[in-house]
């Protein structure tokens, strides 16, 4: 695949970019390079590669799924500077 000035005007005109025309030229050049390097990625054997999530092979710790308050209402609600009945109070801003 191949970018010229003309894909690169197209590119911008969707992603809503202005890209001036004296641009576009060395943008075309600089995404070939890139799609380039891509094909050359393309042509290394990964027939044997397993996929990996992580470099350490180790697997995230995991714990039951179930919602709480957290259990801290008093912690939290000692760090504001107004409570009423458990709750912030915060001014009014809407008249």
């Amino acid at each position: 695949m191949s970018v010229d000035k003309t894909t690169v005007a197209k590119i911008a005109r969707l992603a809503r970019i202005h890209v001036p025309e004296e641009r576009q030229e060395s943008i075309a050049e600089e995404l070939n390079g890139i799609l380039s390097w891509v094909d050359e990625l393309n042509e290394v054997n990964t027939d044997n590669v397993e996929p990996l999530a992580n470099v350490t092979g180790h697997g995230l710790p995991m714990r039951e799924d179930v919602v709480t308050d957290g259990n801290r209402i008093d912690e939290v609600l000692a760090n504001v500077p107004e409570t009423a009945g458990g709750f912030f109070v915060v001014p009014k801003v809407v008249e």
